[in-house]
């Protein structure tokens, strides 16, 4: 650590400069240097850099966090969490330009403040705001900060808000539309976009685990789920795990699918060149996501029904067998949730209610 005179004076005192040399724990070299004026003071100020070396190579700015924070989740994360991540935090963090160490409740609701004026949906704002608590979360853990001023801050809000509710098909209204997908495939004679919408509705899966289902994960009545394809990292499509270790999962499969995949089997065994790494929807490429998008509104309008996102075909999934009685664990498995609790708070007040049948058990009981 070594000090440095600077040949300058002040009120007769040297100038010296202190530097410390450190590499952080992704092990990155960096440097910190400090003014002190007359050699005592130095020697002092030397003594406590060298006491305090972590706690001076936590002196960051709030651009070096999220850098450091970025790194240490990639291998953590799947790749397009990351992605998502690192483009919010780049346009809506990173421009606070202040040391973490000065980050407290006044610059913090200042920042919250200039992000509410912002032209965004209070579902942005909220991610926004989760994507930042999440950094400097990871700062207190890496003992970088003693606590979380964001959450003496909270989350934005809306006065108006309401609790989202869900949006779904029920059955005679799916029907209506896998009659309209299918009469929209034979005048094209193109049936994947009709294919794609069979699997997200028969057996709840993500819109990305659809993209990449081939049709060598297709085992008889079983379909296995152990991967999923984004169409919007780095403009390329990429295979990336799913979203949780329990999506990795093997889903049976109801006769109604069972047929269609069989048939489009058949047809696409029509194609030359073609073998079972084809994808199921798509063939050679899996279908775009915005003719996907464009094709569901499309066929929701021959059918006459109100539109519904492609992600709500798995809440369709999900109501129907709530509606049904089907057990919640059964559910959370066949959506590959990673917690019970989110398949409950999706979908608990879907069921029946069963207040006679449970008063009907316990009037059994007595003596």
């Amino acid at each position: 650590m070594p000090i440095y005179n600077t040949g300058k004076k002040k009120d007769g005192l040297t100038k010296y400069r202190v530097r410390v040399n450190y590499t952080d724990e992704l092990g990155k070299a960096h440097s910190m240097t400090r003014i002190a004026y007359g050699q005592e003071e130095a020697k002092r100020l030397e003594a406590s850099l060298t006491r305090n070396d972590s706690k001076a190579a936590c002196n960051l700015t709030v651009s070096e966090l999220i850098d450091r924070y970025l790194a240490a989740k990639k291998y953590e994360v799947r790749e397009s969490t990351l992605d998502k991540s690192r483009r919010i935090l780049n346009r809506y963090v990173r421009p606070l330009d202040y040391r973490i160490s000065k980050l407290n409740v006044a610059v913090l609701t200042k920042w919250k403040q200039g992000i509410d004026d912002l032209d965004l949906s209070i579902v942005m704002k909220k991610n926004i705001y989760k994507e930042f608590k999440a950094v400097l979360n990871w700062a207190v853990k890496m003992e970088y900060l003693p606590s979380n001023p964001l959450q003496k801050v909270g989350n934005f809000r809306d006065a108006y808000e309401q609790k989202r509710t869900i949006q779904f098909y029920t059955p005679e209204e799916y029907k209506r539309y896998a009659t309209a997908a299918l009469q929209i495939a034979t005048e094209i004679d193109f049936y994947d976009f009709y294919v794609f919408f069979s699997i997200a509705y028969y057996t709840g899966a993500r819109k990305g685990e659809i993209h990449a289902l081939k049709w060598t994960d297709l085992d008889g009545s079983e379909l296995h789920i152990s991967k999923s394809l984004n169409q919007k990292l780095h403009g390329e499509d990429r295979i990336t795990p799913p979203k949780n270790q329990s999506s990795n999962r093997t889903v049976q499969l109801p006769e109604p699918l069972i047929e269609i995949l069989a048939e489009h089997y058949e047809r696409g065994k029509q194609y030359k060149g073609f073998c079972d790494d084809f994808y199921i929807c798509g063939g050679m490429r899996p279908l775009r996501d915005s003719s996907l998008s464009k094709m569901n509104f499309d066929i929701a309008a021959r059918a006459g029904l109100h539109h519904i996102r492609i992600h709500d075909f798995r809440h369709s999934h999900a109501s129907l067998l709530a509606n049904a009685g089907i057990n919640i664990l059964e559910i959370s498995r066949r959506l590959g949730h990673s917690d019970i609790k989110q398949t409950l708070n999706t979908y608990s007040h879907l069921y029946p209610k069963e207040e006679e049948r449970a008063i009907h058990v316990l009037n059994k009981i007595r003596l």
